[in-house]
């Protein structure tokens, strides 16, 4: 399995995503600074393997004699939109102070995400057919796991229910076009790269079954933020007629957001977007915005995946009784 860190001889491992499917390159972090920069800068992404990754900042915190309050604030600076970010520091206060605590949880922490990607990939497989079509990268990669949405992707595949893949390439950073392409390719699963203005086209020749994407952080009512241009996924689909599902565990659910429009949208430097690799695509000193996230609206929604199964409306209800909340 595909796996973007890995935690020896006091040191965790980021592999590089910004340079997959070209390089595989490894850099060490031995400070709570240097993962938060890791966070930051995008060498480790998705919300899963965010969460992942702050609780070991917090072991190397205490490995490197950090002050753990400013080690605490830097993680919790280093990506806004994603819960499990906030969700894994929030178990790792608990244990400030004593190093084989610490470890433990963060240990806890990432064989949690294992057990519970491996119940979503089960329970989004049975309800995915056909061509299916996603945004962004919800792999192994994106989680420490065995992936969200592309977790359930690839099980309906070996199950047969799924036959190809539609892979948005996911302006302007590209993880359609780097990661999950390179993680179906690994996986032996049919696909085909597009951009991510042909979904339209696709739907509109009947071509796309069913839609399934990753959730960094869902409001109690559904509505969720995902990867900038999952919003307008949403609306095509429903246009067409199309199943729309996000996957997510239940820890990317945060209990303290009603409703979609609180959930803070991180802004990405402009750069993403008038550059590719180094290379410049647009005026010198054009100005360029870049939302690194959209929020897409619960009525949109066909059914949301988790571990503890599909949940179908009323989205707040089914959401409240899935995690205790009644």
């Amino acid at each position: 399995m595909l796996l973007p860190f890995r935690f020896e001889n006091n040191t965790f491992w980021l592999l590089d995503q910004r340079k997959l499917p070209f390089e595989e390159v490894w850099v060490p972090c031995q400070t709570a600074r240097a993962a938060a920069a890791g966070i930051r800068e995008m060498v480790v992404r998705g919300a899963p393997a965010i969460g992942v990754t702050a609780a070991y900042g917090m072991v190397l915190a205490h490995l490197s004699g950090e002050d753990l309050a400013e080690a605490e604030a830097l993680l919790r600076q280093s990506r806004p939109t994603a819960v499990n970010l906030f969700y894994a520091l929030d178990r790792m206060r608990p244990h400030w102070g004593d190093l084989e605590a610490s470890l433990q949880e963060a240990q806890a922490i990432w064989d949690e995400v294992r057990k519970t990607e491996q119940a979503i990939s089960q329970h989004g497989a049975r309800v995915l057919r056909g061509r299916v079509l996603t945004h962004c990268n919800t792999g192994p990669l994106a989680t420490g796991g065995y992936g969200t949405a592309l977790g359930a992707i690839v099980e309906a595949y070996r199950q047969g229910r799924v036959t190809h893949v539609w892979v948005d390439e996911t302006r302007p950073y590209l993880q359609g076009a780097r990661l999950t392409a390179y993680e179906l390719q690994k996986a032996g699963v049919p696909a085909t790269l597009i951009t991510d203005n042909m979904a339209a086209y696709l739907m509109g020749r009947g071509q796309v079954d069913a839609v399934i994407v990753g959730t960094d952080r869902m409001a109690l009512n559904g509505d969720f933020a995902n990867k900038i241009g999952t919003y307008g996924l949403a609306i095509l689909a429903r246009y067409h007629g199309i199943p729309f599902y996000p996957a997510l565990p239940l820890s990317s659910v945060d209990p303290s957001l009603e409703q979609g429009d609180q959930i803070p949208i991180e802004e990405r430097p402009a750069q993403e977007v008038t550059f590719i690799r180094g290379q410049p695509i647009a005026p010198e000193g054009f100005p360029a915005a870049h939302p690194g996230f959209d929020v897409t609206p619960h009525h949109l929604i066909t059914g949301i995946v988790t571990e503890k199964g599909v949940l179908y409306p009323p989205f707040d209800e089914a959401l409240r009784a899935a995690l205790g909340k009644e």
